[in-house]
């Protein structure tokens, strides 16, 4: 994954055309039965409108840092005059124009303590003369935007969906539909389209198994010609099928909240990613893990670059193995870190034969900041500073069990370059930590590296080895039990 492009979504640009709806919230407290019917009385306290269904997703959009626009129908009312002042509010360019016939499509729901107890709706299908009007609209504006988005909630909107989606491709776009059709022939040309799976089975689909699922999408994909389906399949994840290759994406583990607008942002966030020049496949890494943190939240949420940033650190960074990846992706990784305003720390050692004292002073450290690199001796330094009987436990094994601790979260071999002189000052000064840590009895001006760091606005810590507690020890104890035998 080319982390780079988390830094320049800004760049992404994305018109989203859709079903536009006001949701609107009314929180309280509910502590009784309705004497008139078995029903929860409660007692509002707080009314919150946000931008609901396409709009969702536009608002997805601009809390992702892309730039983008918003086509849709409102109707003459103070729930549409609702809706612009919020999108106004969220630096979010609309063109949203009003009919005298229809309302502004409105979702009501009643909240007590965090749990959703009615919803009510209200809404009119828009007629076809609107729908002209939208698409009349979009073949004015639709140059301006790499990405194009449908977001289909099947109130008249998109009546003309196969008219715009053959001009956005005629003109080189990539386009994501969030379908609702059970015919999806109407989205033919769209790059992805992402059905839930009450979706997929409407439309024809499958998924009595995993091949069963895989077979009946592509079949469907041939008949209404589509590139790529991603199929959101809620505790299972999601799934990533196109012509040739499938791609599982297992659901990350949270206490769900609530699962209002999530689909929005799975495809707001693959449209940002893919604007700003992700693979799909990548796309669809961030999507699913956006998918996770929204659900945590109660009503239609987004997520923030730093969410999933720190997201991608947790559960996309954590995956053993650190000194295969080569040094530039991980420096990118900190750099990544650094930028959501965490706190690097830096330290190094041979760690041949891990025990209680490493493992003390590596959480000692860790603790000192946000996120734990460790400098790990190459098996041919460590030769040249212990002896030649040393390591005792090869690079990949030393490595492997560093990265298994919770304290540790990237290892960086180094000292196969002589010219290093079997120091880590080349990794000190590319990675310039904000904490430099020493173990032992050392001055600060006796440890290598400090000098750069200090004068970087870093510090430097000494921490006081476990007592007892060493590799040569652990050693000469082997050492003597044999010679016993």
């Amino acid at each position: 994954m080319n982390l780079s492009l988390l830094q320049n979504l800004s760049s992404a640009s994305v018109l989203v055309v859709g079903d536009v709806m006001l949701d609107r919230y009314f929180n309280g407290d509910s502590q009784r039965i309705s004497p008139e019917a078995p029903v929860p009385v409660v007692k509002i306290s707080k009314i919150e409108d946000k931008a609901g269904g396409a709009a969702n997703v536009a608002r997805n959009i601009a809390h992702l840092d892309g730039k983008v626009g918003l086509l849709g129908i409102i109707g003459n009312d103070s729930a549409g005059e609702s809706l612009q002042q919020l999108l106004a509010g969220e630096q979010i360019h609309s063109e949203l124009f009003s009919q005298q016939h229809k309302p502004t499509i409105a979702k009501m729901r009643v909240v007590s303590r965090q749990q959703q107890i009615v919803r009510l709706d209200q809404e009119e299908m828009f007629s076809l003369d609107d729908a002209e009007l939208l698409a009349e609209r979009f073949a004015a504006v639709y140059q301006n935007y790499d990405v194009i988005l449908f977001s289909d909630y099947n109130k008249g909107s998109l009546q003309q969906i196969s008219k715009m989606i053959k001009l956005a491709k005629a003109a080189g776009k990539t386009v994501l539909v969030d379908p609702k059709q059970a015919d999806l022939s109407v989205y033919a040309g769209a790059d992805v389209i992402t059905p839930n799976l009450g979706e997929f089975k409407t439309a024809g689909g499958k998924a009595g198994s995993v091949d069963e699922m895989l077979s009946s999408a592509r079949e469907l994909m041939q008949k209404a010609g589509l590139a790529s389906i991603l199929l959101t399949r809620s505790e299972q994840g999601m799934s990533l099928i196109t012509a040739t290759e499938h791609h599982h994406f297992p659901a990350q583990v949270l206490e769900v909240s609530d699962v209002t607008g999530a689909g929005d942002t799975v495809i707001a966030t693959l449209a940002v990613m893919l604007s700003a020049g992700m693979s799909l496949h990548d796309a669809t890494q961030l999507a699913n893990l956006a998918a996770g943190i929204v659900v945590g939240k109660v009503g239609a949420a987004t997520v923030s670059p730093e969410e999933l940033a720190a997201k991608l650190n947790k559960d996309l960074f954590r995956q053993g193995d650190f000194y295969q990846t080569p040094f530039d992706k991980v420096l990118q990784h900190i750099q990544f870190a650094r930028q959501n305003g965490e706190r690097i720390v830096f330290t190094n050692g041979c760690f041949d034969i891990l025990h209680a004292g490493h493992v003390r002073y590596l959480a000692q450290a860790k603790a000192l900041g946000d996120r734990l690199v460790v400098g790990l001796n190459s098996d041919a330094s460590v030769r040249r500073l212990k002896g030649e009987q040393r390591p005792i436990n090869t690079l990949e094994d030393r490595a492997t069990v560093l990265a298994s601790l919770a304290s540790v979260d990237w290892v960086v071999p180094f000292g196969d370059d002589l010219a290093e002189n079997d120091t880590p000052l080349k990794l000190i000064s590319t990675i310039l930590p904000d904490v430099l840590v020493k173990g032992g009895d050392y001055s600060i001006d006796t440890i290598v590296g400090a000098d750069v760091v200090i004068a970087h606005g870093g510090e430097v810590q000494v921490l006081t080895f476990v007592d007892g507690r060493s590799t040569s020890k652990v050693i000469r104890k082997i050492q003597d039990l044999q010679g016993n035998n």
